[in-house]
């Protein structure tokens, strides 16, 4: 088995892998160089929303975006940048290049274990080094973040070099990957510890970029087994749908979660199965 892949049996490896290294010695403070990414499925890999739209998708990226700022053209943002209204956009459904990470290793927990009709699966916790990233982006990027003394971009500094995709799919002959802070547009963002991915080319998945280069990522297998006992302690931490969506959505799908019992859970999984 690859180095690059941990398994996880129990809520103890989990909290061990999850912080492994993270005390940081410049700083003298415990903090994490990784993002995370929680699939409630261990098997699906890092497509994108603009992906599974199929067919000539590529070709439809631009079409799509455009129509979103059209008609979202009320919408409030920061100031008028591709990567605000792309920010916009993948927050609210459109499918776009971007993936979703988060900061937290715990949200990202909870995104492996919060599918009831996946218990019988094994879950994923993806991480990527994003400052050891660094190294890998085209040197112009790589100047924006020395300059503001960053390891990751937020829209405003993208800006400053690349203000279409066009330019950003050609800034470098070689493929790379961007993490982005986007503005907090709602309290979702900011309680989730959100950030957005981002591959110069977008047909290229996140993880098939990252299989050659090993030395950024884990991937955190959780087994079937431990998602009852990590999903409790999550639950009991707070980091529940409740929070991480606030508003009765997420209310909602937190008690029908919690109030399902165990029985009805196994029942549809075993439903499933058949």
């Amino acid at each position: 088995m690859s180095n690059n892949l941990i398994i996880i049996n129990n809520w103890d490896e989990l909290l061990n892998e999850l912080y492994k290294n993270s005390w940081n010695e410049g700083l003298e403070r415990y903090r994490s160089s990784f993002v995370f990414r929680g699939l409630n499925d261990a098997s699906y890999d890092l497509q994108t929303s603009l992906m599974r739209l199929g067919g000539n998708y590529p070709a439809l990226e631009k079409h799509v975006i455009r129509n979103f700022c059209k008609y979202a053209h009320g919408s409030l943002v920061e100031f008028d940048s591709i990567w605000n209204w792309l920010s916009l956009a993948q927050h609210h459904g459109l499918p776009t290049r971007m993936l979703d990470w988060t900061y937290s290793p715990l949200i990202a927990a909870h995104f492996a274990t919060a599918n009831l009709y996946k218990f019988n699966e094994d879950s994923a916790i993806w991480a990527v080094d994003y400052y050891e990233l660094r190294n890998f982006l085209p040197k112009k990027l790589k100047k924006i973040l020395k300059d503001e003394g960053a390891n990751v971009f937020t829209a405003k500094m993208l800006s400053k070099t690349v203000d279409s995709l066009e330019d950003f799919m050609n800034i470098s002959d070689s493929n790379f990957l961007v993490f982005m802070e986007p503005a907090s547009i709602d309290q979702r963002i900011t309680n989730q510890f959100a950030l957005f991915s981002l591959m110069s080319d977008q047909t290229i998945t996140v993880d098939q970029w990252l299989t050659h280069h090993p030395n950024l990522w884990k991937k955190i297998i959780i087994k079937s087994h431990a998602k009852w006992e990590i999903r409790d302690k999550l639950d009991q931490a707070n980091i529940t749908e409740r929070v991480l969506f606030p508003g009765l959505d997420g209310l909602g799908k937190w008690l029908k979660r919690v109030y399902t019992p165990k029985a009805s859970w196994l029942k549809m999984i075993d439903s499933k199965a058949a």
